[in-house]
Order: structure tokens, then C-alpha cells, then sequence
């Protein structure tokens, strides 16, 4: 018999299957039973231009200038970006901040690892 998880929203054990879904009887939380086998191929591995893998708090330099919306200050090539932030599930795209522009989503094409 597979073992049923624990709850992802309160963590309690108390979870049956219900069709398609786990349902926790403690919280009525439900997810669905596919989602078990989603989870382990979830590890995006997120990758700059070289191919380097990039994690969280990692620093990055940037190797085009590019124009940032909402801003008049471009970011030039070799500006660093510190402290990188990773995007749940989203494996082209970092959160980050320069010196000079705060709250950054810039894709990773235009990245190199530091």
C-alpha cells in the first residue's frame, strides 16, 4: 500500500486519498495525488549563459546592456547583481538587485555567474 504524505499546509499526517486528490481531514486542504510525483521532478535547475548552475544568494554579472522598464537608468554590461533570489519553478528567470535599481526580474541569458 503507498504511504500517503503529510499535509503540505499544516503538516499533519491525517490525509486520505479522494479520486484524483489527498484531502487532510485536520485543515480540508487538497492537493492532487499526481502532484507527489510532480514534486520530485519540480528541482528546476536554473543555468546562466555558460551553463554554470545558479542557486539563491549567488552573484551574477550581466554580459549585455540592457534597457530596465520603469527605470531611465539602463543596466550596463558587467554590473553586478548580489544576492540573486531564484524563481519558484521558473527556470529562465532571477530576482536581484544592483547598485543602483532595486526589485530586478532579469532572464538568465543575459547572466554569467561571478
Amino acid at each position: 500500500m503507498p504511504q500517503t504524505p503529510a499535509c503540505p499546509l499544516c503538516a499533519m499526517e491525517n490525509v486520505y486519498p479522494d479520486g484524483d486528490n489527498h484531502v487532510c481531514a485536520d485543515c480540508g486542504h487538497e492537493w492532487p495525488i499526481a502532484a507527489g510525483a510532480e514534486a520530485a521532478d519540480a528541482g528546476v535547475v536554473v543555468r546562466d549563459v555558460n551553463g554554470n548552475v545558479l542557486n539563491s544568494g549567488d552573484t551574477v554579472t550581466v554580459i549585455k546592456d540592457l534597457k530596465v522598464k520603469g527605470s531611465s537608468i539602463p543596466l550596463k554590461q558587467g554590473s553586478v547583481i548580489r544576492n540573486i533570489r531564484l524563481v519558484d519553478g521558473d527556470d529562465e528567470h532571477i530576482e536581484g538587485n544592483s547598485d543602483k535599481i532595486k526589485g530586478l526580474v532579469l532572464k538568465v541569458c543575459y547572466l554569467k555567474k561571478a
